[in-house]
């Protein structure tokens, strides 16, 4: 039966995964855009600017549909789990406060001028405009995973008499062991979000159209992104695990598939049936010691396993073991996406190649998938820990009995389903636009408000002579 713990962790990871695929478009479009503006104001070729209005209101809608989900999900720490804000508050709270008072008022006080100003402020006031909707996402991202980082990594406080954390050293609580880690791999997952789906696109547009040079541009341009930063991601993620390994090995066990130690070098489980209650790997398919070299670099490095942790300390094993496996195959699969794009364009091929451009519609989505799956590894492998090593999830719900909450859940999904089903939709319907079209269904200018109408139009020919 489901109690009300199981239940408001379901919620949140409802809410969790609608809201983090919004922030991981919405940070690397606001990048791109900047770009396509310094482009446009240093080359003055069309197909930059053509560009810009083309994603700037894809940019808005995504922009929107995050802030509103982003909403839902932190009032949440208020209904469902008390406890836990009650006890990290001190900590976490100012910490949010901070990505409410520096990013999004960034975000928010400049969006408009990006939006609707050019003609407005002039282009100079517009691309600094651009620039800082663009690192406000990027800081609002610094702030947020500082959060979640010293939830996995708490460093800098002491626990008080009542049971709070009360910090000590805010720059060790800022700068925990796991943030720099967990920031870069995160900002370089939203790049890559967002190049995939502006590569299935420009894809889709080919398709229709290979004479379309804005179709051509943004896809040579998310060609060129997932070559170049494909592969550093598979860099930061290996030192991310490194780092992982060094401050939660339970996690890092769960994602290896490892139930027990190996002393003299630890295979790499591929594939296989994890059967936590026996503790053991069913039908494991691997290669002998290449989980040493990777995590040690050593084949014979020996590798703790399960073996070694408590019981009711082990995360769910199955669930970090296969959402690993899914991110790392979609990180290869990316940059396997953009090394066919580059042996395309040295062929001169690349806006051509027909199977290149529906393989790129087929990973459009992708990132976000790649992203979530992230997300699962990361906190499903924090279990049963909120504040890792300090405060157990089980301590951390609010005393709701399950029928609140299993209604609350399913109301959630019932509007969230409508709402960002219609908002997803309208999004798909602005992309397979082309490039250059004059309107995408946004106005071009600010809505008026109510009550505020524009006076009657003067005819001419009504004119006294």
């Amino acid at each position: 039966m489901l109690d009300a713990e199981l239940l408001a962790r379901f919620q949140f990871a409802f809410t969790v995964s609608f809201h983090i695929i919004f922030p991981a478009f919405s940070i690397g479009l606001a990048s791109y855009l900047a770009v396509l503006n310094g482009l446009w104001l240093t080359t003055r070729r069309d197909v930059f600017l053509e560009l810009f209005d083309h994603w700037k209101k894809i940019f808005a809608v995504a922009f929107g549909m995050g802030v509103v989900s982003g909403i839902v999900m932190s009032y949440q720490f208020g209904t469902n789990w008390s406890v836990f804000s009650d006890r990290a508050g001190p900590v976490i709270g100012p910490l949010m406060a901070y990505e409410v008072l520096t990013a999004f008022f960034l975000e928010a006080g400049f969006l408009g001028i990006m939006l609707f100003g050019r003609s407005r402020v002039g282009d100079g006031l517009h691309m600094i405009a651009t620039l800082m909707v663009a690192i406000g996402t990027l800081i609002s991202a610094t702030w947020i995973l500082s959060v979640n980082s010293w939830m996995h990594t708490p460093v800098g406080f002491d626990i008080a008499e009542n049971g709070q954390f009360v910090p000590v050293d805010w720059w060790a609580i800022v700068f925990s062991p796991s943030f720099p880690y967990r920031l870069v791999h995160m900002v370089l997952a939203a790049y890559l979000t967002t190049a995939l789906v502006v590569g299935g696109a420009g894809g889709y547009h080919l398709l229709r159209d290979r004479a379309n040079h804005g179709a051509r541009m943004m896809f040579s341009m998310a060609m060129w992104m997932l070559v170049l930063v494909a592969p550093i991601q598979i860099l930061a993620g290996d030192q991310h695990g490194l780092n992982t390994l060094e401050h939660q090995p339970a996690k890092v066990m769960a994602m290896e598939g490892h139930f027990e130690s190996h002393p003299e070098g630890a295979p790499l489980i591929l594939f296989g049936i994890p059967d936590q209650a026996a503790g053991e790997m069913r039908y494991a398919i691997q290669i002998p010691k290449l989980s040493s070299l990777i995590l040690r670099h050593d084949l014979n490095a020996p590798l703790d396993g399960l073996d070694t942790i408590p019981d009711d300390e082990e995360p769910p094993v199955a669930i970090v073991f296969w959402s690993f496996r899914v991110m790392v195959a979609l990180g290869f699969g990316f940059l396997g996406l953009g090394l066919w794009g580059l042996w395309a364009r040295w062929r001169g091929r690349l806006y051509d190649t027909r199977w290149l451009h529906g393989v790129a519609i087929l990973f459009g989505p992708t990132g976000f998938i790649a992203v979530l799956a992230g997300w699962i590894t990361t906190e499903v492998g924090r279990q049963p820990w909120t504040v890792y090593g300090h405060m157990r999830t089980s301590e951390s719900h609010s005393p709701l009995d399950a029928g609140t909450v299993a209604t609350s859940l399913v109301a959630f999904i019932v509007v969230y389903f409508f709402v960002f089903g219609a908002g997803t939709y309208y999004l798909l319907r602005m992309m397979r636009t082309a490039p250059g079209t004059a309107r995408l269904g946004l106005r071009d200018g600010p809505i008026r408000t109510a009550g505020i109408t524009p006076g009657p139009a003067e005819d001419p020919d009504d004119r006294e002579e």
